[in-house]
């Protein structure tokens, strides 16, 4: 009678806790999963700008400051605006967002202007901070025509970006073996030959041609809206019919900072 009773308990024992162990429940996500959503915009639900959409947003804004720099230094708009698309991430890099600096240029000895530190090729180097970009697109054209090694360069027939892109790379610009590539691929994927053209007034009538050469190129004025003293996000889009939020997806803009002068992409 002992064993019987001793047997149950035993019974109902293993019976308890296998009852009692917690059911396993796998989670695990396929590969990939996490790419799976498209990226949000600061938790609003809308989607952030294409790598595309910037880089186009950028080339709208600049084309004009390049092509005054080309009719005035001779260097092709379309290697300028290359550059600053590749140099600055199309002008979503650090130095390019917090010190309008799109091409990399540090301070060097000669440089009495505002600063930044960043770690490049050493550790907490100097580059130059500006005011505005434009700023960083002349200090550029001052850096290609006041150094010897570049001066073969403006030998090259005008509008040859394909001569300057392999000439930049062999004059030691930069180390990266496919510079010369990257750069070409840029200006043929968005068509930045039309600029250099326009500069030259290649495919224009001759009215045309004297209008453009006689214009000051400052930045293209198309879609855009220069800051006043006193706007805010919601004056301006008022004035263009948007929402706040819509202006700032347009400018790729996360904060509420202003500055006058600063020029926003309201088309």
């Amino acid at each position: 009678m002992f064993k019987k009773i001793t047997l149950f308990l035993l019974i109902g024992t293993l019976i308890g806790c296998s009852s009692s162990k917690p059911t396993i429940v796998t989670t695990k996500k396929p590969v990939g999963w996490k790419y799976s959503k498209p990226i949000q915009n600061g938790g609003s639900g809308k989607t952030t700008q294409s790598a595309n959409e910037i880089t186009r947003a950028y080339i709208a804004q600049y084309s004009g400051v390049a092509m005054d720099n080309m009719k005035t230094y001779r260097i092709p708009a379309s290697i300028i605006l290359a550059q600053g698309i590749l140099e600055s991430g199309a002008g979503q890099s650090d130095l390019a967002m917090n010190a309008n600096n799109h091409f990399g240029i540090k301070c060097h000895s000669d440089w009495t202007g505002d600063k930044v530190y960043k770690d490049d090729d050493s550790a907490n180097e100097c580059f130059r901070k500006y005011n505005q970009a434009s700023e960083s697109y002349k200090d550029h054209a001052m850096v290609l025509t006041g150094k010897k090694r570049y001066a073969n360069l403006f030998t090259l027939r005008k509008g040859d970006y394909k001569g300057w892109a392999k000439g930049l790379k062999e004059a030691g610009y930069a180390t990266d073996p496919k510079y010369p590539e990257k750069l070409i691929n840029y200006i043929e994927l968005y068509n930045l030959s039309q600029y250099d053209e326009k500069v030259l007034g290649k495919g224009m009538s001759q009215d045309e041609s004297k209008v453009l050469i006689a214009d000051t190129f400052g930045t293209d004025e198309a879609g855009f809206y220069e800051i006043q003293k006193g706007d805010t996000f919601y004056s301006v889009s008022k004035k263009f019919n948007l929402t706040v939020e819509e202006l700032k997806q347009k400018n790729n803009i996360t904060d509420n900072a202003l500055s006058i002068g600063q020029k926003l992409i309201v088309k």
